[in-house]
């Protein structure tokens, strides 16, 4: 069991890891994450002994932050404003993969990251919400996960964020405005 100290400073490397993943081009040093994070870098190599263990651990977070954010937006908001909020978070999951890109592709290439399961859970987090919406009548039944996780990757495609974060919101709100339960046709 970590310290409570140790707790702080591997949660801060973590959420550090994660802003400087995003923002990045190209891979950031270990040497850069720490000292973003205001840490000395035996403390980060401490928590994360390689880079591998530090980009599964950014990977496994932002996976569990979906997931279970599927869960807390739909006990906060109506379906609707929950699946939109959640694909802002799928965006924030895909830019983080610019900074640990080439670690990550190695990673799911060697079998270390079951590239499969993520599919698999997020496919899940996104049915959650699809079945509130169809439960509610406010969103579609012919729609599906696999219909909507395309529809978010080709749209972080052309609209990257953060660079792109206009754009990206016109498209996400085009995309559930098509979503949405359609009206029954008026006499």
């Amino acid at each position: 069991m970590l310290r409570a100290d140790a707790t702080r400073n591997r949660n801060q490397l973590l959420e550090v890891a994660t802003r400087v993943f995003a923002s990045a081009d190209t891979e950031p040093s270990m040497r850069t994450i720490a000292r973003e994070a205001g840490v000395g870098i035996a403390t980060l190599y401490r928590h994360f002994p390689t880079r591998e263990s530090l980009v599964d651990a950014v990977y496994r977070d932002q996976v569990a932050r979906l997931t279970d954010g599927a869960r807390e937006l739909l006990a906060q908001l109506p379906p609707p404003a929950a699946l939109r909020r959640w694909m802002e978070l799928f965006g924030n999951w895909i830019a983080t993969k610019n900074g640990m890109l080439d670690t990550l592709l190695a990673m799911i290439e060697s079998g270390e990251i079951a590239h499969a399961q993520t599919r698999t859970e997020l496919l899940a987090a996104i049915d959650e919400i699809l079945n509130a919406g169809r439960a509610t009548g406010e969103l579609r039944a012919d729609v599906t996960a696999e219909d909507i996780a395309a529809g978010l990757i080709g749209i972080f495609t052309v609209a990257p964020t953060p660079e792109h974060d206009a754009r990206a919101g016109r498209l996400l709100n085009l995309l559930m405005d098509g979503l949405r339960h359609p009206e029954p046709p008026r006499p």
